[in-house]
């Protein structure tokens, strides 16, 4: 799909609205990662070279719908301003009085970003009135926030029925690397997931499964396919009401031929800790009172040979709870093979992203999305709203 993207558009002296996804971690109000900003800055920098009066609005976390000092977007403007090279203001307001003087104040090349979308109760109803209120700020409507671009609000859905709309660079470019691996992808097309839970991936699973040429399960959600094996996986996160959906996913793999590689070893301890006492054992080998916390030293080179093998590539989510010591080997020896990986690599946002990010191998990877809820519903083969809201060039 070809979005109509910001470079066809008209934008000299007028006010744009862009819809950026600065939903960044934030730690005693300082941006611990700044990967969104730096995403949002190709298409924020043509808008001011082009002599556009700039206006960023995003969300930040769930304020559910009032204002909360936690989630305030005033400690992103330091750092979108030093990522830009130029002032940025801003206003604790998001659509009212305060931000339409704001915006009609801004002259050519200035930027303005407004207050957390979400303070509003009807953003995420994708209330008309709050759209319309969005929409008189602006003459032009750019979407560059594919991080929300599943989600049908007013910033995202409403205002581009109201105003002349393209696709920043970063949602085009997401739309486009992303449709490669449906599409026409070289082969063998692997694709790795983990994460915690098995039902936020089924329906990828399902839609991938009859794309890649295999597929490479980790993370706590490998404990529902062991268990639907007759394994033992003691206290292992469990779904329970997921267990016939896996069986007859893996009916269906091999009935088509495909290899679900699951692990055969797992490192388990008693608590989720850093000072835990963490055991490698073969991954039916769980015992009552443990539980399953990374992918054993065995499975992560198994995983590893088949990202290495592939001509492109797909991961998302960690082996394991990468975050404390004990369980980080399978994640960081996933990562190093996807980096490594001579084919093209995608990797799917979220605490994939932030893995490498840690180990810095960012810049190793083909492409890095910054959706991952959206990146998941994209190749789940469902169209996205904000996606859907832009023309086609």
């Amino acid at each position: 799909m070809e979005l109509r993207t910001v470079d066809q558009a008209d934008i000299a002296g007028k006010r744009v609205l862009v819809r950026n996804d600065f939903n960044v971690p934030l730690e005693e109000g300082k941006v611990t990662d700044d990967l969104r900003v730096r995403a949002a800055i190709p298409t924020l920098r043509w808008l001011l070279d082009n002599g556009a009066k700039v206006i960023c609005c995003s969300h930040l976390g769930r304020p559910k719908g009032k204002p909360d000092p936690r989630y305030s977007l005033e400690p992103v403007r330091p750092v979108l301003a030093e990522r830009l090279g130029t002032e940025v203001s801003f206003v604790d307001d998001v659509a009212g009085d305060q931000a339409r003087q704001a915006a009609e104040a801004l002259g050519d090349g200035q930027v303005l970003l407004l207050q957390n979308l979400r303070y509003e109760p009807g953003e995420e109803k994708n209330d008309p009135e709050l759209a319309d209120r969005l929409a008189a700020l602006a003459e032009v409507y750019v979407d560059d926030a594919f991080g929300a671009a599943h989600r049908a609000h007013a910033s995202v859905v409403g205002v581009a029925e109201r105003l002349d709309a393209y696709a920043g660079f970063l949602l085009a470019g997401e739309v486009k690397e992303l449709s490669r691996l449906l599409e026409d992808p070289e082969r063998p097309f692997v694709a790795v997931l983990g994460g915690s839970k098995v039902s936020d991936k089924l329906a990828v699973l399902d839609n991938l499964l009859g794309r890649v040429d295999s597929l490479v399960v980790g993370g706590g959600m490998c404990f529902t396919f062991l268990a639907a094996q007759g394994h033992e996986i003691g206290d292992s996160l469990f779904e329970p009401e997921q267990v016939e959906a896996v069986r007859q996913l893996l009916e269906t793999a091999k009935g088509q031929g495909k290899p679900v590689l699951l692990p055969t070893d797992v490192v388990m301890a008693r608590e989720v800790s850093e000072d835990a006492e963490a055991r490698t054992v073969p991954a039916g080998g769980i015992e009552a009172g443990w539980k399953g916390l990374d992918i054993g030293p065995a499975s992560a080179m198994a995983f590893a040979g088949a990202v290495a093998d592939a001509r492109t590539v797909f991961w998302n989510g960690p082996m394991g709870v990468f975050e404390l010591e004990p369980f980080a080997a399978g994640t960081k020896t996933v990562a190093e093979a996807v980096a490594a990986a001579d084919g093209y690599t995608v990797v799917g946002g979220g605490d994939s992203a932030a893995a490498l990010a840690e180990l810095g191998l960012a810049d190793r990877v083909d492409h890095l999305s910054t959706g991952g809820g959206a990146s998941l519903e994209l190749l789940e083969g469902k169209t996205l709203p904000g996606v859907a809201a832009i023309p086609t060039a």
